[in-house]
Order: C-alpha cells, then structure tokens, then sequence
C-alpha cells in the first residue's frame, strides 16, 4: 500500500530572533506540513506570536528586530536578500486576533487585494468574490448584502471575512494568531471547524492560549517557552504522552 507523501512547507532551523538586545527566540528548530494544522501553544509572552510573524517577515516592521539562522519555505530561504517580501506575504496570508476588516463594503474588503494585484473584470472579481466568501463559510449568511458595510457584521463574522479577504489572494498558508480569542463558543465554533475544513486546500498555523482548541483542530502541536520549543510533535501524541514535563505541566494547568 503506498504512504501518502507528506511535504515540508516551512523548514525553520538554527533560529535566534533578537529585539535590541532581548532575544526573543533561541534556536528554534521547526518543521510544518503542508495541508496540516500546526498549534502553537504556550503561556503569554513565550514566542509564540513572535515566531508566527517569521513565517511572513511581519517583524520587518519592527525596526530593532534582528534574525539568524534559516527559514525555507518550499526550499526558499525567505530570509534571502533577494527574496519579494510582497510576494511572499501573498502566498502566506495571515488572520490576526482582533478581526480588522476595512471601513467598506462585505464585497469590497475580499475584492480589494486582487484589484490591488490589477484583477479589473467585474465577473472574475464576482467569482472570487463568491468563492472566497463559500470557503470561509460566510456567502449564505451575507449573499443577500454584499454592498453593505462589513463593519454592520457579528464578531464571528467579521473574523470569517477576515478570513475569506486572506482566501482570495490565493495562498498557500494561512497564519491565525489566537483568531477566536476576542468571539463566543458559538463563533469559535463555527471557525474551528472552518479550520479543519480549509487545510485540505491550505496549510494552516495557528497559535492559541485555548489547550481544547489546539487539542480538536490540529495535527501538530509546538510548546513554547521563554522564547524555546520545549517539544513539538504529533498533537495525539503531546497531549497523551508528552516527552518533556514542562509540557505536561501546561497542557493540565499545573504550570506556574
């Protein structure tokens, strides 16, 4: 019988981040699957917020930050001088903790990135429109208001918009930084199993505080703290039988 082949989206090695001189992440050596749902989880201020912003250069903005070591995606170092920082962040979108869609129409917030990337043809720009908004889960709740503003949407919602503009630029990662920290049960529901419908088409990682959360949606899970990963490996796995004690003191709260 032949084994599916799984592939390496991002192969992190050797890295040490820096901001002036408080070093945030120490040899972090990480590798994420492709079509798979990769947890990170850790107490507050651990790294693991820091670690996703790596993965699409987002700590570029912040001025004293300083990187060593490599990080391959698809066997691209992005880290390279010549890498197209643009480019990569279309392809390894990113969901963030507070949903923040634009002061604009529900259609015009998924249409803006491919106008911005020159799509002109309105049946095209419908059809992402649709597509984008089906994926998230969120076209049969909106089709019959598109033009409205999607400030007049739910919490929930929002954060499935939020999504849906990440889906339309075509990706092939979609980074969610605690994306139901700010909703009720009943929105966090729906998106987590959002999550696990989308990794068929995207590779999807995901960093939350919620140990059930990380426990029902994903694959993989990687324990930060104090800026290392303590253990990284199959979630089953590191929920059941953690290798590290650090690790099974946090997953059953007797951390601290």
């Amino acid at each position: 019988m032949n084994e599916k082949k799984t592939n390496i989206a991002f192969s992190v090695n050797q890295l040490n981040l820096y901001y002036g001189e408080n070093q945030a992440l120490k040899d972090i050596r990480l590798e994420c699957l492709e079509h798979e749902v990769t947890a990170l989880i850790g107490p507050s201020g651990c790294g693991k917020s820091t670690f996703l912003r790596v993965l699409n250069r987002m700590n570029d903005l912040i001025e004293e930050c300083r990187i060593d070591g490599k990080v391959m995606f698809h066997d691209e170092n992005i880290y390279a001088s010549e890498t197209d920082v643009i480019g990569l962040r279309k392809r390894v979108g990113m969901v963030f903790q507070k949903p923040n869609p634009f002061p604009m129409s529900i259609y015009d917030n998924i249409a803006y990135g491919p106008r911005c990337q020159g799509v002109k043809k309105k049946e095209i720009l419908d059809e992402i429109v649709e597509s984008s908004l089906m994926q998230a889960a969120l076209y049969d709740e909106v089709k019959d208001r598109l033009k409205e503003s999607a400030l007049s949407l739910s919490g929930g919602q929002q954060q499935r918009l939020c999504i849906a503009r990440t889906i339309a630029m075509k990706p092939d990662v979609i980074l969610m930084d605690e994306p139901t920290s700010a909703l009720d049960p009943i929105a966090t529901q729906k998106i987590e199993d959002l999550v696990v419908e989308l990794k068929e088409r995207y590779t999807i990682i995901i960093v939350t505080h919620n140990m059930q959360q990380a426990a029902r949606i994903s694959d993989q899970t990687a324990f930060f703290l104090m800026g290392e990963l303590i253990e990284h490996g199959a979630t089953s796995k590191v929920f059941s039988t953690p290798d590290n004690p650090k690790t099974e003191a946090y997953i059953t709260g007797r951390f601290g």
